[in-house]
């Protein structure tokens, strides 16, 4: 990777980047490499890898808990600009569990090799800082993942996911399978479709074999709240 490309990547989404002494700069830039990942690939396995400081160029890739019975838990999703520290566990010692992350699309990213990021950790305050409150950030998704699941009702988890979905796309169409919604809220999908039966008889929502349309935004606001 070539040091122009490097920097202007750092100085967009790594805030620490200025602190760097030029030395700290070009070791930072040798230590980085881009990789794609097709739709469905296994980015980082629990243990079983260490990849390093993931940035997701373009793409979108869902980190989740699984378990030894092969159920999966949805913790959050990260798209294009978002950093993850968990693929780099292997060198955090506050870090404690194992996630897996997979590409949910074909996706372009920025590895940083983990051993480089934690020396640079031990040299440099801002590059320590950072990392910390990126895993406090994501640490915080883990946890509003874990309240859903514990605490609420399937009714109002799923009108968040929808209405988080709408937000983000500014469509009123979603593209996801009773699976993939199920998938992601850490529910059965035979749940997530009886509630979804239930969204359209109530006019909220219109199903079809290519995904949910909202219908009635206000009444789906409402069960989010």
């Amino acid at each position: 990777m070539t040091t122009g490309e490097c920097s202007d990547l750092f100085v967009r989404h790594f805030p620490f980047w200025e602190q760097l002494s030029p030395q700290q700069r070009d070791f930072l830039c040798r230590s980085a490499h881009t990789a794609h990942y097709e739709k469905g690939a296994s980015i980082h396995r629990g243990d079983q890898d260490c990849v390093g400081v993931i940035l997701v160029k373009s793409g979108q890739v869902r980190t989740y808990l699984l378990s030894e019975e092969g159920r999966d838990v949805t913790l959050y999703r990260l798209f294009a600009g978002d950093v993850c520290m968990l693929s780099a566990s292997c060198v955090l010692d506050t870090i404690t569990f194992d996630v897996c992350i997979d590409a949910e699309e074909d996706t372009d990213v920025l590895i940083i090799n983990a051993a480089a990021f934690h020396q640079l950790s031990d040299e440099n305050i801002y590059v320590k800082c950072f990392g910390y409150q990126l895993i406090t950030t994501r640490f915080s998704d883990v946890m509003w993942a874990m309240q859903q699941i514990l605490f609420m009702g399937v009714d109002k988890r799923l009108a968040i996911f929808l209405w988080d979905e709408i937000s983000k796309s500014g469509s009123d169409q979603i593209h996801m399978t009773h699976e993939q919604i199920a998938r992601y809220m850490g529910s059965a999908r035979e749940v997530v479709t009886r509630m979804l039966k239930y969204f359209a008889g109530e006019g909220i929502v219109e199903l079809s074999r290519g995904g949910i349309r909202i219908l009635d935004r206000k009444r789906l606001r409402t069960l989010t709240e």
